[in-house]
């Protein structure tokens, strides 16, 4: 039997949950992998506070190098989050020939290009599955069982706290505030969101799974960011009227060498594979050029779903010999070769109010027809405010981004305001 001794940097509700399923599943594990995996210490802040799992006192440390310098310690999971220090923790530990287990996708997408450099050069492994949407597979599905495919597209719901608030709102009719408030409540939604609700967290992720569907480095700072708080319960009402359901997407669709990469809310069909992903669920959608379409849908957040992927990979590491590595070219910038659109081509939901008099309309359809926006769809909805404002609601066809931005510019007078604009992903890929 294969003995295997690991480290833990951080314990946390992550640490603990890997720390529980390694424990209670030990014997599966000996069973179907012969291996016996030992877990001799833990890096943590604070030996004294309160855990969820009863994690014997001895194995708890504040010294760094009890972990990254013992020479039993073969493998290192890494639960800290955010960028330092966990960044620098986990590259000693690779220079020391230690393989490395991490679900930190903060340290990955802005370091991902150190990491694995410092893996390559002393034959450590780098593995992080539970980076991106938990249990879900989305990592190996991307590097292993789709490796045969051209990857075009690659479209998720890739955070929980956000899918959550965005279906209790069309469920409730409630406001985003409301929801927040009980999300936060209920241990759903931190009591500072904004990483979730910003989108930032979503960057991160669609930064990793991006660069691996599409074999090539997609930077954070290369993917358009907008996130939920401007969505209100009105324009959740009026999609749903018009047979749509908003979500906060992370999308990236790639032609030849140009990529197009955004976090943004987006308006998607019902029939569309993603529109029934619901509460703090997470799904994926990938279309591959012989695959087709594919779904992955699971729990992309909590201690146990997340403990389940990064088991996976501890599993994955001690049991073979050779560890493989991303084989693009993983540079802090892109390859030259690449080209990144920012003026990229999709339909677009607009909310208008409007002075309710003659000649407004055609004022609003004056504004995009210069700019190249052709308008689909134009409903007035309820009756005139005591200002004689009118609630318009309009879907354009096609058009690309600047021109619309520019439409929306133009708009703006005494007359008519722009109260709310979230694109349309209205088609799948054939």
């Amino acid at each position: 039997m294969k003995e295997v001794v690991i480290g833990f940097l951080g314990c946390g509700n992550i640490g603990c949950g890997v720390w529980e399923l390694l424990q209670s599943f030990n014997k599966d594990i000996v069973h179907r992998d012969d291996v016996h995996i030992t877990i001799k210490k833990m890096l943590v802040r604070d030996v004294n506070k309160q855990r969820n799992s009863p994690v014997p006192r001895e194995l708890l440390t504040t010294e760094p190098d009890e972990v990254l310098s013992d020479p039993e310690i073969t493998l290192v999971a890494e639960f800290m989050g955010g960028e330092q220090p966990a960044t620098d923790y986990m590259l000693r530990a690779l220079h020391a020939g230690k393989t490395v287990v991490t679900a930190n996708k903060v340290a990955l997408a802005l370091n991902w290009h150190l990491l694995q450099a410092a893996a390559k050069e002393n034959k450590a492994g780098l593995y992080y599955e539970a980076s991106v949407c938990g249990a879900v597979p989305i990592i190996k599905t991307l590097t292993e069982a789709l490796h045969a495919n051209r990857i075009s597209c690659v479209m998720g719901i890739i955070n929980g706290t956000t899918n959550y608030i965005l279906t209790e709102m069309m469920k409730r009719g409630c406001s985003y505030e409301e929801v927040l408030f009980d999300a936060q409540r209920l241990g759903l939604a931190e009591p500072n969101p904004s990483a979730d609700v910003e989108g930032l967290d979503a960057t991160y992720k669609l930064s990793i799974m991006a660069s691996l569907a599409f074999h090539a480095r997609i930077p954070v700072d290369k993917i358009y960011r907008n996130g939920i708080t401007k969505v209100t319960k009105e324009d959740i009402a009026y999609a749903d009227e018009m047979g749509y359901v908003i979500k906060l997407l992370a999308i990236a669709k790639r032609v030849g060498n140009t990529v197009e990469a955004h976090v943004y809310p987006t308006l998607i069909p019902r029939e569309h594979m993603l529109a029934g992903v619901n509460g703090a669920l997470n799904g994926v959608y990938i279309y591959g050029h012989a695959c087709k379409e594919m779904m992955l849908i699971g729990r992309g957040a909590g201690d146990m779903p997340t403990a389940s992927a990064v088991v996976s990979d501890i599993l994955q590491a001690v049991t073979h010999t050779q560890h493989s590595y991303p084989t693009f070219q993983n540079t802090k910038e892109p390859s030259p070769e690449m080209s990144f659109d920012d003026d990229w081509e999709t339909e677009y939901f607009i909310r208008l109010s409007a002075i309710d008099k003659p000649g407004v309309l055609s004022e609003i359809a004056g504004s995009f027809a210069r700019n190249r926006v052709s308008i689909a769809t134009l409903m007035q909805k309820g009756n005139a405010t005591p200002g004689g404002r009118v609630a318009l609601v309009l879907v354009t066809h096609k058009a690309h981004e600047m021109d619309l931005r520019s439409a929306l510019r133009d708009l703006q007078s005494p007359d008519v305001s722009v109260d709310s604009m979230i694109r349309v992903e209205g088609r799948q890929p054939s």
